[in-house]
């Protein structure tokens, strides 16, 4: 009897390790606390955007690393099918949102993000985006706002917060404003480096920067170039000096471009673009065990679907059934420290939770 019992001792020991490993991509047999989270939205992407990416890439992509799965439910608060403002708002701060509201809750009042919640605990903070910074999931993280459209405010929520550095376009929302104040000169006083060029962004590795690459949006890839993971990388070069911690999101914006435009390769283009900026986000992570990367999407768009392919020639065969979003559930990858806590399903507002708890910061 005594042998039973030591042998299943011994087995659950085995088990019990197995699954710690396999818990998190550290090795370690317990998850490390968790310092630095970097949340990536694919705006538009779900699980056909993933696979024809995968398919045209001829069966592989970064984004496969993760050993955790789960799905977000994204309905917003007045919508079964929510927009990009409510969808970032329920991710950044943890409430359902009406269409349209930007870090506010249904009655208007602000409601607190990510960012702010890691800036008030003394970690660094970023916001990376290849759309405009004042566009609608890059300013849930950061404004509050009762429209989308007021980008111009938005601009100036970005200059009177603590965020450390932000990198997109929009440029022209800060210096050809309608009330003619230059917030460039704003951000400045501030303490910022002000960067007009890539070049420039990267060559900022201390202090905070705003990166403002373009008046608008960026071009989408192939035209921009390596702009979304050469930013990720810059972004976390510059975060990293924070011995307390960081919270960087990043935005791969214009898959949703390319599918509300039902094409095809454009949609294929922007996911391979995207997972290219996962890989930086997986490589840091495997430098330093405390980092949790999170890559999710704050609706599908396009109701795209995969008709055929090819992994041998990379040949993508799809049809799109809308030119909107939908309302299907979309997938929460996790790599890293704390990666566990994301299987499973659960209301896209439980994301700033869960990354709350792993930091260990009160609500």
């Amino acid at each position: 009897m005594k042998r039973i019992r030591l042998s299943l001792i011994v087995v659950l020991s085995v088990l019990c390790v197995q699954w710690s490993v396999s818990g998190n991509k550290t090795g370690q047999e317990t998850t490390p606390q968790v310092k630095n989270v970097i949340v990536m939205i694919g705006d538009g992407m779900g699980v056909n955007q993933v696979y024809a990416g995968l398919t045209a890439n001829r069966g592989v992509l970064h984004l496969e690393q993760c050993q955790f799965v789960g799905f977000s439910k994204t309905y917003s608060a007045n919508s079964y099918i929510t927009d990009s403002a409510a969808g970032g708002t329920a991710i950044a701060c943890g409430v359902k949102t009406d269409n349209g509201a930007i870090g506010v809750d249904t009655d208007g009042n602000p409601v607190k993000s990510i960012l702010e919640y890691a800036a008030e605990n003394g970690l660094s903070t970023g916001v990376v985006a290849s759309c405009a910074v004042t566009h609608a999931t890059p300013a849930s993280f950061v404004a509050h706002q009762p429209s989308r459209k007021m980008e111009e405010e938005i601009a100036a929520d970005f200059v009177n917060s603590d965020i450390t550095l932000f990198i997109g376009g929009g440029k022209k929302y800060f210096d050809a404003r309608s009330d003619n104040q230059n917030l460039l000169d704003t951000l400045k006083a501030k303490g910022f480096q002000v960067a007009l060029t890539l070049d420039d962004v990267k060559k900022v590795t201390t202090g905070r920067l705003a990166g403002l690459v373009a008046d608008e949006h960026p071009a989408p890839y192939p035209e921009r170039g390596e702009f979304l993971p050469e930013s990720v990388e810059a972004a976390i070069n510059l975060l990293k000096s924070d011995d307390k911690g960081f919270c960087l999101m990043v935005e791969g914006s214009q898959i949703d471009w390319a599918c509300h435009a039902n094409e095809k390769e454009a949609t294929v283009n922007e996911m391979l673009d995207f997972d290219r900026a996962i890989k930086v986000a997986f490589d840091y992570a495997d430098q330093d065990p405390n980092t949790l990367v999170i890559i999710t999407a704050d609706h599908e768009t396009g109701g795209m679907a995969l008709t055929g392919g090819d992994l041998s020639t990379g040949k993508v065969e799809a049809v799109y059934a809308s030119k909107g979003h939908t309302s299907v559930m979309v997938p929460v990858f996790a790599y890293g420290a704390g990666a566990i806590e994301f299987a499973g399903i659960y209301q896209n507002t439980d994301i700033l939770t869960k990354i709350l708890k792993l930091y260990g910061f009160a609500k």
